[in-house]
């Protein structure tokens, strides 16, 4: 019987609505837990048993191949279980170099197998175990043209793809992900791990996800920007993007960067603090709304409607919130970007730095 990789990312579309319906619900990471638990077990519920090595001395087998691919070739890799990691280099070959691991006999190496198939201009990569119960675990390091097209993914490891040129996309069920100087970085997705982006500047669409984990972002320069979890924090830093989309249940929110012009921000978290610090004077319309919060802005704004109390000046003329329960629609500047911002249990604050 050969596993093949049973991608199931789909849970991250499919669960935060869910969790989302109902904040007093057990904690998200729970059901995470056992989802990834459910993925990982085999047919029948007989656990895999690549997760536990607390058996004896490693055992380890090293596999080596090096493939032309060309500058502008695409390169997919698919594991069950261990870590990704994928960098450009010059040259138009790709050069694979893995190591089997186990605790359990060395013989249940042998049951895992390595398979590259090559075509012209494409070269995929799959881990394949023959055996329902063995102990291995694969780890992967990876070197691609730079311009190439990178499509990684993983059930259980690490994701780490850095100086690739060329479209990135990156999954993993319970692991993190690493991207950097990723130019052309349109997809990253976790269930049960951290997310972190450094550096990817580029005309098209992000689009980054997880249920359980972190996500930050440092230096992107993007079209448009989609980014969320329902258990951890959202934190956008040094970013500039037209349009952008973040949400989270129970975390908190923070952009700092730049607002363009015409452009369209939506910032939503149910139990979490909203803050933005913008590094321009760029104008903007605010629609706020904090049930239990305060709404606070350090942008002399024009009040233009309130469904709950008043606004007041402290003594630095920043404008501050009545109190809780409290919905405000405010401009600064000519309102020529447009901020939407929810959060039910949290402040909403927009600084200026």
């Amino acid at each position: 019987m050969q596993t093949r990789l049973p991608f199931l990312l789909m849970l991250t579309v499919a669960a935060a609505p869910a969790a989302a319906q109902d904040p007093h619900d057990r904690d998200p990471r729970l059901a995470i837990r056992e989802q990834v638990r459910d993925v990982i077990r085999g047919p029948g519920g007989g656990a895999r048993a690549y997760q536990g090595r607390d058996r004896g001395p490693e055992q380890t087998e090293r596999f080596s191949k090096k493939v032309k691919l060309g500058r502008d070739g695409r390169f997919t890799i698919e594991n069950i279980a261990g870590n990704i990691t994928i960098t450009g280099g010059s040259g138009d070959e790709v050069s694979i170099d893995a190591v089997k691991r186990t605790r359990g006999p060395a013989g249940e190496l042998a049951s895992v197998k390595i398979t590259v198939d090559e075509r012209p201009g494409r070269v995929d990569v799959r881990t394949d175990h023959t055996a329902r119960n063995d102990r291995v675990s694969v780890d992967y390091t990876v070197t691609v043209p730079v311009s190439a097209a990178v499509d990684a993914k993983s059930v259980s490891g690490n994701v780490k793809v850095t100086g690739v040129q060329g479209v990135v996309r990156q999954e993993t069920i319970s692991g993190s992900i690493t991207s950097a100087q990723t130019p052309k970085l349109e997809v990253v997705k976790s269930v049960s791990g951290d997310i972190d982006l450094t550096s990817a500047n580029a005309d098209g669409d992000l689009n980054a996800t997880s249920i359980s984990g972190i996500i930050r972002a440092k230096g992107l320069k993007v079209r448009s920007l989609e980014a969320g979890t329902v258990s951890g924090d959202v934190t956008l830093s040094d970013v500039a993007c037209d349009r952008l989309g973040i949400r989270s249940v129970s975390g908190n929110l923070e952009y700092s960067g730049v607002l363009a012009k015409s452009g369209r921000y939506n910032m939503n978290t149910h139990s979490g603090t909203v803050r933005l610090t913008l590094t321009s004077d760029t104008g903007f319309e605010l629609d706020a709304n904090s049930f239990s919060g305060s709404i606070r802005s350090d942008f002399p704004v024009t009040l233009g409607g309130s469904s709950s109390g008043s606004a007041t000046s402290d003594r630095n003329g920043r404008r501050r919130g009545a109190g809780p329960g409290r919905a405000t629609h405010a401009v600064f500047g000519d309102g020529s970007a447009a901020l939407t911002i929810r959060t039910f249990s949290g402040d909403i604050v927009i600084a200026k730095r």
